[in-house]
C-alpha cells in the first residue's frame, strides 16, 4: 500500500513513464527522452495495423509530437502510450553501440 496526495492506493508505486521529447531520425526511428532523463530509440516500423500506416512515410513521421507525455503525429491522429514505446525501445547507449559496430 502506498500514499500519494493522501490517497491510499493498494499494491506498489510504478514509476511514471512519460515522454518529454520525441526526435523523428531516418529509417522510422525516433530518439526519445523519458521525464527520466533517460534516451531511448523506438523503430516505429515495428507498429502494425492500418492506423499506422501513414508512418511509412517520412513526412508522417516527422510530424512526432509530444503531447501529455506521449507521442503522437498528424496532429494527434495517431499516438502510442509512453509505456508500449518504452517496453519496445531500446537504451540510446546500447543502440549507439550497435550502430557503430554495424
Amino acid at each position: 500500500m502506498y500514499v500519494i496526495d493522501d490517497v491510499c492506493y493498494a499494491g506498489t508505486p510504478e514509476k511514471e513513464i512519460r515522454v518529454i521529447e520525441a526526435k523523428p531520425l531516418v529509417g522510422g526511428m525516433l530518439l526519445l527522452t523519458f521525464l527520466s532523463g533517460e534516451k531511448r530509440l523506438f523503430d516505429t516500423t515495428t507498429l502494425t495495423g492500418p492506423a499506422f500506416l501513414p508512418l511509412r512515410e517520412e513526412a508522417a513521421l516527422r510530424t512526432a509530437r509530444v503531447q501529455h507525455g506521449f507521442v503522437s503525429w498528424l496532429d494527434g491522429a495517431i499516438d502510442v502510450a509512453p509505456e508500449y514505446i518504452y517496453e519496445h525501445s531500446i537504451p540510446y547507449d546500447e543502440a549507439a553501440d550497435l550502430l557503430l559496430a554495424g
